[in-house]
């Protein structure tokens, strides 16, 4: 299984990244994994539209899915449209992004598979398990496997004892950190610190961590030493074309150092 950061920038887009979408590619399938807002153009640098197979969506705050639209406008009004894309996601997430256009328009683009988080369905060669976790919007944790590997995703969420379940033995813990020691007492139930983000993967027993959504202006070494507190593994901070190739650890550490800038 190979991820390929496309942007991890919590909230809304800075000139340097885009917010949070994750390519995911297994066994020649590509999973688009929260297309949020300006990920579309960073997609367009590794494929054309046409060859996402597919698209997973932990929540419904655009930026973590705002640019679903211009990808499904891309292929449902191009000259020789693919097949509709299947789009997986919690039920409701994906409603206000749908009606950005009238209903007819992109209705050959797409198939909605809605999800209730706590599911578990197929998507391509992956097994999707999800879990509710703590959010301003009912959020899907999401843990994809293969049979060779095992990547976990928090989406959005605060501090929940389902965490460490989610990401028990993940080779890759993909996990939110919009804060780096403390989150503001309003918003500490609904998001994380990096902190707590390497005491859950130290918790889960994770291979590798990789720090994401953190707030614009983070400064990433901060967040990666916050992290190491608690977690003595490789750790990594989202950033546009960080690849990471579970089951390929020598790669992996030596481009997550490389690129380890937000």
């Amino acid at each position: 299984m190979q991820l390929t950061v496309l942007g991890g920038c919590g909230a809304w887009p800075t000139a340097a990244q885009a917010c949070s979408g994750y390519l995911v590619e297994y066994a020649g399938f590509r999973l688009l994994l929260d297309p949020g807002y300006a990920t579309l153009p960073r997609l367009l640098q590794h494929g054309t539209v046409d060859a996402v197979d597919a698209v997973l969506i932990s929540h419904g705050h655009p930026d973590h899915c705002a640019d679903l639209n211009p990808l499904l406008r891309a292929r449902g009004l191009s000259d020789d449209p693919p097949p509709s894309l299947p789009v997986h996601a919690p039920r409701g997430a994906v409603d206000a992004v749908l009606a950005l256009d009238k209903p007819t328009m992109l209705a050959e683009a797409y198939r909605l598979h809605e999800f209730d988080p706590g599911d578990r369905f197929g998507i391509g060669p992956f097994t999707v398990d999800t879990w509710l976790l703590p959010h301003f919007v009912p959020n899907a944790g999401i843990r994809l496997a293969t049979p060779e590997s095992v990547l976990a995703y928090t989406g959005d969420t605060g501090p929940s004892p389902d965490i460490p379940r989610l990401a028990q033995g993940a080779d890759l813990f993909l996990s939110e950190a919009t804060y780096v020691h403390q989150v503001p007492t309003a918003d500490a139930p609904y998001l994380l610190t990096a902190r707590l983000a390497g005491q859950y993967a130290h918790q889960a027993g994770a291979a590798r961590l990789m720090l994401t959504h953190l707030w614009p202006g983070t400064d990433p070494a901060t967040a990666r030493e916050a992290a190491a507190e608690a977690f003595e593994h490789s750790i990594g901070v989202a950033a546009p074309g960080l690849v990471a190739d579970l089951g390929d650890t020598v790669r992996t550490l030596d481009r997550v150092d490389r690129h380890d800038t937000g």
